[in-house]
């Protein structure tokens, strides 16, 4: 039996209880591919498995594997008519539902994925870029999807310098609403140099500092109600949040948007497949997504990746270069 390097860990806990193990390189099913992986990125989800606070989902089976996004190449394409081939440069994520009691995700040598959920990485960048861009598809759904944003509305994003909030500020651009980013007071200069309209330090202003939005994009998932009164009539806030307690705290919130819906308050949690890829990928080869990374790590050390993450001052992506050629030209 085939054997490959994966991320694992055998309990819940801080980012120390990580490593690099050994498990079985998995067979694709019918309708799946099997890539070997190049790089992938720490997300904030993955940050609250693996403290336990989704141990109601993720349950006691042990050990599991983590990692949801990834950037590879097509190993074996399978049975079926994915339209890709052996050695094509591909990216992609996992359903929601691998962090559940499975033994390796995406942090490994190997993957078998759904075909549905791969398509085409972008032309001209290297797998660690690339893997920096994958999560653009949350606020693709956000935006677009959930809170249908138009051009000349008013965006805030907060944690507009985060490895998803990054991506928020320029999907938005793209779709040309005025965007106000809220981050820390370190980061500023770095969000306006991804093309937020307006900077403000969250140390600085609190929300009823900030004026009006037609639409609120959040990354934290804290003090939902106070940001809500931010919006304007027919307002939208769009919320990712991976704390379970934190959603709790909001559910009054969330209940009084669905009744009093002039002022709406919706969690999301992007789960994409090959058509939303493709929709990254066309932007990212416009020149209208750039990648944001804050650091590269190998596998050996993801770890340390998860505790730059949670250390916060976070400026876009921390990468895990699984097979060491990341940072080489495509």
């Amino acid at each position: 039996m085939a054997m490959m390097r994966a991320a694992q860990y055998d309990r819940y806990g801080p980012p120390d209880v990580l490593y690099e193990g050994k498990v079985a390189v998995p067979r694709p099913r019918p309708g799946q591919l099997l890539v070997r992986v190049q790089a992938t990125s720490v997300n904030g989800g993955e940050l609250s498995a693996r403290a336990g606070k989704l141990r109601l989902l993720t349950g006691k089976r042990f050990p599991k594997g983590i990692g949801l996004d990834f950037v590879g190449e097509v190993a074996d394409p399978g049975s079926g008519d994915s339209g890709l081939l052996a050695g094509d440069r591909v990216w992609g994520t996992l359903p929601r539902t691998a962090e559940v009691g499975s033994r390796s995700g995406a942090a490994a040598e190997y993957l078998a994925v759904d075909a549905d959920r791969v398509s085409r990485a972008p032309a001209g960048l290297t797998p660690v870029e690339a893997a920096s861009l994958v999560v653009a598809v949350v606020p693709i759904i956000g935006l677009r999807d959930k809170a249908h944003l138009v051009r000349g509305e008013r965006l805030l994003v907060r944690g507009a310098s985060g490895g998803t909030g990054s991506l928020a500020v320029q999907v938005g651009k793209a779709m040309g609403a005025h965007v106000t980013g809220l981050a820390g007071p370190a980061n500023l200069d770095f969000v306006r140099g991804l093309g937020a309209d307006e900077v403000v330090s969250y140390r600085t202003a609190g929300p009823a500092d900030l004026g009006s939005f037609d639409v609120v994009f959040d990354t934290v998932g804290t003090d939902l109600a106070a940001f809500r009164r931010l919006l304007t009539p027919g307002g939208r806030m769009v919320a990712i949040s991976f704390d379970l307690e934190h959603i709790a705290r909001s559910l009054g919130s969330i209940a009084a948007s669905a009744v009093h819906g002039s002022r709406r308050v919706r969690f999301f949690s992007g789960n994409p497949k090959r058509e939303l890829l493709a929709e990254v990928t066309r932007l990212a080869e416009n020149g209208q997504l750039r990648p944001v990374v804050d650091g590269v790590h190998p596998l050996s050390a993801i770890a340390e990746a998860h505790r730059a993450v949670e250390a916060g001052g976070v400026r876009g992506k921390h990468i895990i270069d699984v097979d060491g050629s990341g940072q080489a030209a495509p």
